[in-house]
């Protein structure tokens, strides 16, 4: 946050460890260390040694506001130059987040109230919504630590109650730019399947994906490749990483909509594929045809009742 705003360059050890200090001061005021039961109010009248948290009440986190205010106090009272800078960049920069100040972007500062139900076949996190230069790049390095903690690590804690989980991520060339994002990218791509978790990476861009050498554990990891229509001008990236035949290339920048390339570890397949009214209509995105699709549902309706 204090980094991506501005660019800065000035964003450096020393201001690292002035977030990271107050952090854990934040915490450590609330009495909450990496012990499990410090993140639950003391209850003398009952204790609870099968450690059931179910119930119990759940002390309140730290907040970004919270953690301003402690910086802030920390600024003035700091004497070493070396640190005068820093803190007064981040009291700066980090305003802005600050719900108190009516910051631009407080809408980070505050309490989750999300809460992630067991057996929810499909969680969709949408942040199309949100402003794509900064906020939206900021709301997915949030989501995708919390997925990774939250939804991948925990799948394999309890290995009597894991499932197959599968998280997708759509058009994953917009987060190559994010190194924390490719960073995420490629351990799931290495790491997830042990916790019995795929990653599904979905892109129109390969090109982006050829490019960024950071983020080819991502392509080398995945078994299974499913190519649809490709460009001319991009064809021969694809030649080159996935090996691919002089047919199986001429067939990808000629194929109609719909047809596609199966290829799992050396074998390949062509497939065609016919989606149902009902997946359509999932799908669609396109707000006039939406509109359209719900008239003719009323219309097929009246139909029916009369």
């Amino acid at each position: 946050m204090a980094r991506g705003s501005t660019k800065s360059d000035e964003v450096n050890e020393l201001t690292k460890q002035i977030i990271s200090e107050s952090v854990l001061e934040e915490y450590t005021a609330r009495g909450i260390t990496n012990n499990a039961e410090s993140l639950y109010v003391v209850d003398s009248s009952h204790i609870d040694v099968t450690k059931n948290y179910l119930g119990r009440t759940k002390k309140e986190m730290p907040t970004i506001g919270s953690w301003y205010k402690r910086i802030v106090k920390k600024a003035q009272e700091n004497a070493n130059p070396d640190y005068r800078f820093h803190y007064s960049y981040l009291v700066k920069v980090m305003k802005q987040y600050v719900r108190e100040l009516q910051g631009q972007m407080a809408y980070f500062d505050g309490q989750s109230t999300f809460e992630l139900l067991e057996g929810m076949p499909f969680i969709n996190l949408d942040i199309s919504q949100l402003e794509e230069r900064f906020a939206r790049p900021l709301a997915q390095q949030v989501l995708l630590s919390w997925i990774w903690e939250k939804y991948v690590k925990k799948n394999s804690e309890d290995k009597s109650k894991a499932m197959k989980k599968r998280v997708i991520v759509d058009e994953a060339w917009m987060m190559l730019p994010f190194p924390e994002a490719v960073d995420f990218l490629n351990t799931m791509a290495r790491r997830a399947r042990k916790r019995n978790v795929s990653l599904l990476v979905a892109s129109q861009k390969f090109q982006d994906f050829y490019e960024k050498k950071e983020a080819q554990a991502v392509l080398t990891s995945s078994e299974t490749k499913l190519f649809l229509a490709q460009d001319k001008s991009e064809i021969q990236y694809l030649k080159e990483v996935f090996k691919l035949s002089e047919g199986e290339a001429s067939f990808l920048i000629t194929c109609s909509r719909g047809e596609g390339l199966l290829k799992v570890s050396s074998d390949s397949a062509v497939l065609s594929i016919q989606p149902t009214q009902k997946e359509f209509e999932f799908v669609e995105t396109n707000l006039s045809k939406q509109i359209a699709m719900e008239k003719m549902k009323q219309k097929a309706q009246v139909l029916k009742d009369s």
